[in-house]
Parts: C-alpha cells; structure tokens; sequence
C-alpha cells in the first residue's frame, strides 16, 4: 500500500510540475472588460492591441494588498532599468475611487485599468489568480513567456524581459 501511494504521490508531482502554461489568452479573457483612467470600458484584445509589438510587463494588483505595495519599488527599478518595456497595471480594487487613490498614494506610472468584476470574470478564470500580485510578460509577438510569477525581481520575470 505505501508503494502504491508513493507511485501516485511521484506521478502526480510529474504531472504537476510539466503542467503548460498557456501561450495565448483565451477569446474569452480577450473579451473581458476592464475601465480605464479616463472612465472608459475597453475590452483585455483592446489593451493588449495598444502595446502590440513590444514587450509588455502586466501587474495586476489592488491598493489594498500589502505585497503588493512592498513589490512597488521592484517594479519601479525594474521600470528604470527597462524603460522600453510596456508597463500595464490590472486593477482588482474594491471600488474606482480606491483603484484611483492608490495609484496616486504610491506613483504608480504606467498603462492603468480596472476589473470591475474580479470575483466573476472571464480575465480571472484564465489566468486563475490565486495570489496578488501577479506578474506576466508578454513578449513582443504577443505570447505569454512568464504567465505566474508573484514577485517583481524574480529571476524568470527578469530573463523574459530581456530576451
């Protein structure tokens, strides 16, 4: 019996760990919307669209979550360091006042938009977010290179940015 569940135990870990990241977004998560600064709704393909052919860094967040605060500064000398990337900052506050506040209480610069409906959207789903804050790359032909990484100076978030 212990062989048995060592044998599970080894093969699920495999499985696990040679899970594929997706390299594409879904239709669906391409369709959600998201609101921008000026109050407009603008669907994810639209946001994506605005910084095609670059290297897009995307940073979603909310003013509320401590760790995210503290990985601020990563992101901003990751910003001076690499200032021809594309920075896109996802919003998962509670409310556009607080979404607005926060990006001015810690100078966040950058493309900044906000999911309305976080808890029930196409855009979470996909990217399963299970951890704020949450940083992907999309790299310059427009695949996702890192899709999970929770820290701004992670050494794979570093390597896709300058490949």
């Amino acid at each position: 019996m212990k062989k048995l569940s060592l044998v599970i135990l080894t093969v699920v870990t495999f499985l696990s760990c040679n899970k594929q990241e997706p390299t594409q977004f879904s239709e669906e998560a391409l369709n959600d919307t998201f609101i921008s600064l000026a109050g407009n709704q603008v669907s994810f393909q639209s946001i994506l669209n605005k910084h095609k052919g670059k290297t897009i860094v995307i940073d979603i967040w909310a003013s509320w979550c401590s760790d995210c605060i503290k990985n601020m500064p990563k992101v901003k000398k990751l910003q001076a360091q690499f200032p021809d990337v594309e920075y896109v900052f996802l919003s998962l506050d509670r409310s556009i006042d607080s979404w607005k506040h926060g990006i001015n209480k810690y100078q966040v610069t950058g493309d900044h938009y906000y999911l309305p409906n976080a808890k029930d959207c196409a855009f979470a789903d996909f990217v399963n977010i299970s951890w704020i804050p949450r940083y992907m790359v999309i790299n310059k032909a427009g695949e996702i290179v890192v899709f999970n990484v929770i820290e701004a100076d992670d050494e794979k978030l570093l390597e896709a940015i300058k490949n």
